[in-house]
């Protein structure tokens, strides 16, 4: 054993892939169950602020594209929830852990979307700092998570214009639009700062998910990433970031930020968030109602294989047949 776990980092040191039928560690595949569980369902219950918004979109325009990332974030879950299973983990076990509370997913997805700004703001900074966060997982050691986070951040992409350009529009637009703006900003800025996590120092994954390159940046450095993109967005737009203690940082080349409330962020990932409650009962009233739906496709599926199989079933059959009498005849 201690020979395959000394030959799977040697692996990992020379940058190769593990995929699903190679030898790994229980510790690595249990890491990427949790990372990547955590990941899909963040994506799904993602869908429900802005779905929300999609009936009450100012334009006709405005509401086909909501839908379309809706739609998008909805594929995410999918292509992450496929990846976990090559671990030999369930979906339905991954949703259960979820319902349950042994599994978390972002704790930014706990907020309210109030206004039409929200949206917006979910968008510019939810989705920028989703990207910040996925991109250096295109380059993830596990073979199947790599792939998925290749198109996944290609649609981030898409996400993030299509928020920056809501935010644009009421910047630009009248008084009343422009303090929706800021007040969509003033309440997601906080909060999507915490969806990189503690600090590393912090975290009893990250200096094993760094020895396996799972994780290649630590949080405080990807959360850094961020504010120094934001903050120039921000004066594009007009908008003030919510930090008196926001400067820059001439020596280090990097903008300075005050506080954040981490009291807040285990409150809300320990369940306590002003929407928590919501979106888990939501999640598991619509598990509930499509029950049905995912029933009809298994049977259909078990129909259509059966259906494949018989024509070859019968060839088999014909060929024993035949082998049997040639048999008997020798």
């Amino acid at each position: 054993m201690a020979a395959a776990s000394d030959e799977f980092q040697a692996r990992i040191d020379r940058e190769e892939r593990i995929e699903p039928q190679d030898w790994m560690p229980e510790g690595y595949r249990r890491t990427l169950v949790r990372q990547i569980s955590q990941h899909a369902h963040s994506e799904v219950i993602g869908m429900q602020p802005e779905g929300g918004w999609i009936s009450r979109a100012p334009s006709l325009e405005r509401k086909v594209i909501l839908l379309a990332k809706v739609q998008d974030e909805g594929g995410h879950g999918l292509y992450l929830y496929g990846a976990a299973e090559t671990l030999g983990v369930s979906r339905d076990e991954l949703i259960d852990a979820m319902h349950t509370g042994k599994a978390k997913y972002s704790s930014i997805f706990n907020y309210p979307a109030l206004t039409w700004a929200d949206v917006g703001a979910i968008g510019w900074l939810v989705d920028s700092a989703a990207i910040v966060n996925q991109v250096p997982l295109q380059r993830c050691s596990y073979g199947p998570y790599a792939r998925a986070m290749m198109r996944i951040c290609k649609e981030e992409s898409f996400h993030q214009r299509q928020g920056y350009d809501i935010m644009l529009a009421l910047a630009r637009g009248s008084a009343a639009q422009r303090e929706m703006a800021q007040d969509a900003l003033n309440r997601w800025w906080w909060p999507t700062l915490m969806m990189f996590g503690p600090s590393d120092a912090d975290s009893i994954h990250s200096s094993q998910s760094f020895a396996w390159k799972i994780k290649r940046y630590g949080n405080d450095e990807l959360r850094q990433k961020f504010i120094d993109q934001a903050v120039p967005q921000a004066e594009v737009l007009g908008l003030k970031i919510p930090d008196d203690d926001l400067q820059w940082d001439a020596a280090t080349g990097h903008y300075r930020i005050g506080a954040i409330d981490w009291d807040e962020f285990q409150q809300v990932v320990s369940g306590n968030g002003p929407c928590s409650r919501q979106r888990l009962a939501h999640h598991r009233q619509v598990q509930e109602d499509g029950a049905w739906v995912r029933e009809a496709v298994a049977v259909h599926a078990a129909k259509h294989r059966a259906g494949s199989d018989g024509p070859k079933a019968a060839a088999r059959n014909s060929d024993t047949a035949q082998e049997g009498r040639a048999d008997a005849a020798v």
